[in-house]
């Protein structure tokens, strides 16, 4: 599979060049031709055509014949598009690439809360690594994480605290990458000391200052295209007193994908930075993949939940909501020491943001999920939250249709 799609690819782009070539022959053929005869116009065509050809190859193959092709942006970087030679190697190397398991991360895998008085040095490492993985049954990316999963691993330290941050670039990655953290005081939220080769590793250090939920992400150029990639997680900075104590907490975290292939087409995709730019996202999934929050999120009626949700975009604001549960508490945009939202029944979480809701289980059942944008759900954008115990007739009471999820 993987050795057609590349075979597809480069036909695709040859069949580009050579169209392109033909055409500028026959215009200059064309031009000529008003002047002088046929055979003078094709000599003089064949000539400059052939050495526009020789001029112009050695800087479009490999090196800078990227896909989309011939893609212009004006960003400050040399544009979503993936350079030829990366594409080739990846399809070259992609058998021996890590195939995950999962790429999800476990949205039960939070560190527990902090019980300390004081502030430490904290040594925290991760690493950056490319991997193939399934978005739904028979339809892989080539994501790029950090640590193998999407989201990376959830980062919880104190207000105060000095963090000693080493980041890694796994061998086989086939791209530089780095690491912004939106908690971080200082250029580039840590990026431009952490630029990291394939092999590399560069360690930064930070004090934390402002409590609060923060988003992480890869932000070697081209930002987007490492961030559509799953390249985000989710760092809390807990305030000094802590945060109110609640039963069970969960780590979820929204994003985007984009692929040359339409919603369902099997295969190993491919991404297409066109649909990037144009917002046009193929599917929109929490915590990696299609039902990535499906069957590992279980609680109990009368416990207290709080999910920290961040939203690695690149492109939409989530309208995160529970179906079926009111928000009793809400930390806008993650902010912790400002305003306090109260019974809320949606709230919104920028791209490179993120909230923190807390709510109580009065009655048993099984809570989806969703961005409130509701056409995601069809890309991928639910979970569920399965709540057991007894039921609570005083409070939900009545004989349920079949055939029914809404609310």
């Amino acid at each position: 599979m993987e050795i057609l799609s590349l075979i597809k690819f480069v036909l695709i782009q040859i069949s580009g060049l050579i169209i392109s070539f033909i055409a500028a022959g026959l215009f200059i053929f064309w031009i000529i031709r008003k002047f002088h005869s046929w055979k003078i116009a094709a000599v003089f065509s064949v000539i400059l055509v052939g050495i526009s050809f020789f001029l112009f190859m050695p800087y479009a193959f490999p090196e800078r014949l990227q896909y989309p092709f011939f893609l212009k942006t004006f960003g400050p970087s040399d544009g979503p598009s993936i350079p030829f030679k990366n594409v080739v190697t990846f399809f070259t190397n992609s058998r021996n690439m890590e195939r995950v398991a999962s790429i999800t991360r476990d949205p039960n895998d939070i560190p527990p809360p902090i019980n300390r008085s004081n502030s430490e040095h904290i040594k925290i490492e991760l690493e950056t690594k490319e991997v193939i993985a399934e978005m739904a049954p028979g339809i892989s990316f080539n994501y790029w994480t950090f640590n193998g999963t999407v989201p990376g691993p959830f980062i919880r330290i104190r207000e105060g605290d000095t963090v000693e941050l080493t980041l890694k670039n796994h061998p086989s990655s086939l791209h530089h990458h780095n690491i912004d953290l939106h908690a971080v005081t200082g250029p580039g939220g840590g990026a431009v000391l952490t630029n990291i080769a394939p092999g590399e590793s560069k360690t930064m250090t930070f004090k934390a200052l402002n409590p609060g939920l923060y988003v992480y992400h890869c932000a070697h150029p081209n930002v987007a295209t490492h961030d559509a990639h799953g390249m985000y997680g989710l760092i809390l900075v807990e305030p000094k007193e802590g945060l109110p104590k609640v039963d069970r907490e969960f780590y979820v975290m929204q994003g985007e994908f984009y692929s040359t292939g339409g919603l369902g087409k099997k295969g190993l995709q491919i991404y297409d930075a066109q649909k990037m730019l144009e917002g046009h996202p193929k599917y929109i999934v929490f915590n990696g993949k299609t039902e990535g929050l499906v069957g590992n999120m279980k609680a109990n009626v009368g416990e207290s939940i709080r999910i920290f949700i961040g939203n690695g975009g690149v492109n939409f604001i989530s309208s995160f909501h529970v179906i079926g549960e009111i928000f009793d508490t809400v930390y806008p945009e993650a902010s912790i020491g400002g305003a306090l939202f109260k019974n809320v029944q949606t709230t919104l979480v920028p791209a490179g943001g993120a909230a923190i809701t807390d709510f109580k289980l009065e009655v048993p059942g099984k809570y989806i999920l969703v961005d409130h944008a509701l056409s995601r759900l069809e890309r991928g954008a639910w979970g569920v939250l399965e709540v057991s115990g007894d039921k609570n007739a005083e409070v939900f009471d009545g004989n349920a249709e079949s055939g029914g999820n809404g609310h």
